[in-house]
């Protein structure tokens, strides 16, 4: 009993210490462009001065309040590609997301994913894979955690000029299904 106890804690505190993406893995890789925000800097952030009648740079503010996380990983690497879309696969069929918006578009195949938070407005995880991108066929995995409204979502694809960023106003002008 003691040993399953203890093989227990093991793998939980495991979990939680080094579980915290399956995407990091493409971090600090050659040929992979990152962008990685953490919950200190959009803190950081939210405490920005703004002119309080610029209503678009307030809904900006109110939005970055409300996020923990913003991973982003760009390649043109083939075999990164692969790696990219099979561990976006896998991690699609475990963590409960349920699929936006799926587009195909002259080679251009996107798939926008959310999980739920709280209530029916509020959204826990925005997940994006885009393979075929315009630019050099771009594959683009996109990861947004926190607690916000999906509508609020084109003013931070607006102002950090996100990869994928024109698809993610899509889904957040029709808002959730």
């Amino acid at each position: 009993m003691i040993k399953f106890v203890t093989t227990l804690v093991v793998f939980l505190v495991s979990t939680i210490m080094f579980g915290q993406s399956v995407f990091d893995k493409f971090d600090g890789q050659e040929e992979v462009n990152t962008i990685i925000v953490n919950k200190k800097m959009f803190e950081m952030m939210g405490k920005v001065k703004m002119d309080p009648a610029d209503k678009e740079a307030q809904q900006y503010l109110n939005l970055i309040k409300k996020l923990d996380n913003l991973k982003v990983f760009v390649t043109s690497n083939p075999i990164i590609t692969a790696e990219m879309r099979s561990t976006a696969d896998k991690y699609l069929k475990t963590a409960g997301l349920e699929e936006l918006m799926r587009v195909s578009d002259g080679g251009k195949n996107v798939r926008i994913y959310m999980k739920a938070g709280a209530n029916d407005n509020e959204v826990r995880e925005l997940f994006m894979f885009m393979e075929g991108g315009p630019k050099d066929k771009e594959t683009v995995l996109l990861s947004l955690t926190g607690n916000f409204d999906l509508n609020e979502i084109s003013a931070l694809t607006e102002k950090m000029n996100l990869p994928g960023g024109d698809d993610l106003k899509k889904v957040s002008t029709k808002g959730k299904k």
